[in-house]
C-alpha cells in the first residue's frame, strides 16, 4: 500500500485549486489577446484587411539571364537551376519597384498595415508573390511548402517574419505535402476551398484540413485543369456573398456549390486578362484591381455594388502573379 506524503497531498490540492482549462479555445479573442497580444488570422477573404505580408522586388531578380532564351517555350530559363521568366521582356526592376511601392501606398490609404519579409532567400525570384508562402486562418498561420524547386526556401524568411511579429504558426506543411497559398480561399467562415494542381497535392490539403477541422471549417477540393497552378486564377471572393469566377476553369459541381451557398458569381469573359480575377478585397465590397483587368468585369462589379480601385501593376504581372498573389493577408476583421 502506497501512502501519500503531506507534500504530495498539498501538491494535489494545489493542482485541483488551479486546474488546467481547455476552454476558451485557442482562437477565442480573449485568449488571442492574452497570449498572443492581438487577434491573429482570418476567417474570410473579405473581412476588413488589417495586416498584410509583402516583399518589395529586389536583387533576387538578377538571377534572370537574358542569354538563356528557350524559344520553343516562349520564355527565358534554366531547367537545371530551376528558374524561368515568361515572355520576351526581361523584368524592369525599377518599374516593378515603383508599381509595388504604389500598391503599398494604396494599401496604406485603405487602412492596411503592410509588413515586409525580413529577408529574401538568394535567387528566390518569385518572393514578391507572398500569397503562396503563408495561409492565415482563424488564430494564426499555416506556413506553406512551395511546389517548384526554385521557390522552395521562401518558407524560411516567411517563418522568421511571422515569429518576429508574434503571429502563432498553427502548422508548417511538411513531409511530401506541396501547398501554395494562391490555391486556397475562404468561401465563408465555415467553408474553404483548395485547388489541387501541379503545385498543390492531396497530402498538403490533408494537413491544412487538419487545422481547419479543429475550427469547424469544411475544406472543399477542386481539381484544377491542365497545368494551371492556383485557384485564384479562377475564383476570388470580393464581398461577403459575391465572387469573381471564370466558369470555364471551374467544375460544374463547384459552381453549383456556390449557388447553393447563395454566392453571387460575377463571371469573367474567357478572353479577359487573367489579372481580372486576381484582385484583392480590402473590405467587404471594396476591391483593388490591376489596371489591365477587364473593364466589362469592373462594370459588372460596379453594378453589383462592389467598389473598385484600379492600381497599375503590369510590370509585376509579367512575372506570373497579380495583386492577389503579391499580398498575403495576416489579419482581417472576422465575419
Amino acid at each position: 500500500m502506497t501512502t501519500m506524503t503531506e507534500g504530495e497531498y498539498r501538491y494535489n490540492m494545489l493542482i485541483k485549486a488551479f486546474p488546467s482549462e481547455p476552454a476558451p479555445a485557442f482562437e477565442h479573442p480573449d485568449q488571442q489577446h492574452t497570449v498572443w497580444g492581438r487577434r491573429w488570422g482570418c476567417n474570410s477573404d473579405v473581412g476588413k484587411l488589417r495586416v498584410v505580408l509583402m516583399h518589395r522586388p529586389g536583387d533576387e531578380l538578377k538571377l534572370i539571364d537574358p542569354a538563356k532564351r528557350i524559344e520553343h517555350l516562349g520564355a527565358y530559363g534554366d531547367q537545371k537551376a530551376g528558374w524561368y521568366w515568361r515572355g520576351r521582356e526581361i523584368p524592369d526592376l525599377a518599374t516593378q519597384q515603383a508599381q509595388h511601392d504604389a500598391l503599398v501606398a494604396t494599401l496604406g490609404e485603405e487602412g492596411v498595415e503592410v509588413v515586409f519579409l525580413d529577408a529574401c532567400g538568394p535567387g528566390k525570384m518569385k518572393s514578391v508573390y507572398t500569397r503562396d508562402q503563408v495561409i492565415a486562418v482563424d488564430g494564426g498561420a499555416i506556413v506553406c511548402r512551395m511546389g517548384a524547386p526554385i521557390r522552395r526556401g521562401e518558407e524560411a524568411p516567411a517563418t522568421r517574419t511571422l515569429a518576429r511579429l508574434g503571429m502563432p504558426i498553427l502548422r508548417t506543411v511538411h513531409g511530401t505535402g506541396m501547398m501554395e497559398g494562391g490555391s486556397f480561399a475562404f468561401i465563408d467562415p465555415r467553408t474553404a476551398v483548395v485547388g489541387i494542381s501541379s503545385r498543390v497535392n492531396e497530402e498538403a490539403a490533408r494537413q491544412v484540413e487538419d487545422v481547419l477541422r479543429v475550427q469547424g471549417v469544411e475544406l472543399l477540393r477542386v481539381q484544377l485543369t491542365g497545368y494551371r497552378l492556383h485557384i485564384d486564377g479562377a475564383f476570388v471572393m470580393v464581398d461577403v456573398a459575391t465572387a469573381i469566377v471564370n466558369p470555364v476553369l471551374l467544375p460544374f459541381w463547384f459552381l453549383e456549390k456556390l449557388k447553393e451557398k447563395k454566392i453571387n458569381c460575377i463571371e469573367v469573359h474567357p478572353d479577359d486578362p487573367a489579372w481580372t480575377v486576381n484582385c484583392l478585397a480590402v473590405a467587404p465590397g471594396r476591391v483593388l484591381m490591376a489596371d489591365q483587368a477587364s473593364p466589362r468585369t469592373a462594370e459588372a462589379l460596379d453594378k453589383a455594388g462592389i467598389s473598385v480601385r484600379v492600381v497599375p501593376y503590369d510590370a509585376i504581372c509579367q512575372g506570373g502573379g497579380g495583386i492577389h498573389c503579391s499580398t498575403s493577408p495576416l489579419v482581417r476583421d472576422p465575419l
